[in-house]
């Protein structure tokens, strides 16, 4: 199966990048199922109902969320109408759930979604949740291919993720601090990048405008982040090749809105 996996959606930006590139892209690449992160798709922060049924409309699978899970009154009913995860180690009686197994092309594919702990809210232990987790989905459900969205501050807890689950999973890719890394590769199997990066604006401050963010810095005053009407926008974009629960090729996509796209493939850990 070839799925694919796109970070953080940034406000209307992030949406319209989407809209505008997401089918096309399916279909070029012959993609099978994709997986977004929603955390920041509506105005920066959480999700609306609205803004779910239209990125699903635009060919998401299922998406991913984070810290922002909660940001919007509406996440809640949306836990049992949309195919939406939320970090799967929040304690027990929390809304929704954080790993699903889907269908497809007839075979298998597990999606879980996890939160780191470095400046995160409280939950339960995220590398305990992730081999519990990992166990019941290949020795109860007979579930191979495995795909994990970590959602995490720290570049040692995501490095540290892989170190404890390479060879068992089939992907690890990192979302939150909407800054792309330079490290996609792939070990015993299991594709690994510590950060996608957002999809949305690019020419500010993790995509929302600068001006606060500057006076924070410059003044340790804080403000509300807000996402600009006019920027220069991307889409990343990760594509994953799986059989038998390991990844055997992988490359990352960066479509810019001028029209340019720069590929980058994965290197393979001898």
């Amino acid at each position: 199966m070839r799925i694919a996996f796109i970070g953080d959606i940034v406000g209307r930006p992030g949406r319209d990048m989407l809209k505008k590139y997401l089918k096309p892209l399916r279909e070029e690449y012959a993609i099978d199922f994709v997986i977004a992160n929603y955390e920041n798709a509506s105005h920066g922060f959480g999700l609306t109902g609205k803004n779910a049924n239209e990125l699903f409309d635009y060919g998401i699978d299922v998406m991913s969320g984070g810290n922002h899970s909660w940001d919007k009154k509406d996440i809640i009913p949306l836990f049992d109408s949309h195919e939406i995860l939320r970090p799967h180690n929040y304690p027990e009686g929390v809304a929704g759930t954080g790993c699903k197994v889907y269908d497809v092309n007839g075979d298998k594919l597990g999606v879980i979604n996890l939160m780191g702990h470095f400046s995160m809210p409280y939950t339960d232990n995220a590398f305990r949740c992730a081999l519990e987790t990992v166990e019941s989905l290949r020795s109860v459900d007979d579930v191979k291919n495995i795909f994990i969205d970590f959602h995490a501050e720290a570049t040692s807890e995501k490095r540290g993720m892989m170190m404890l689950l390479q060879g068992k999973v089939s992907a690890i890719i990192g979302t939150h601090t909407h800054v792309s890394s330079d490290d996609f590769q792939i070990s015993q199997g299991t594709a690994y990048l510590t950060d996608i990066g957002l999809t949305g604006c690019r020419d500010n401050v993790i995509g929302m405008d600068e001006k606060v963010p500057l006076k924070q810095f410059l003044t340790g005053m804080k403000g509300h982040f807000d996402i600009p009407k006019k920027c220069k926008k991307i889409l990343q974009i990760a594509v994953m090749d799986i059989n038998d629960g390991k990844c055997s090729a992988a490359f990352k996509l960066k479509y810019f809105c001028d029209g340019r796209v720069i590929k980058s493939e994965a290197w393979m850990e001898e």
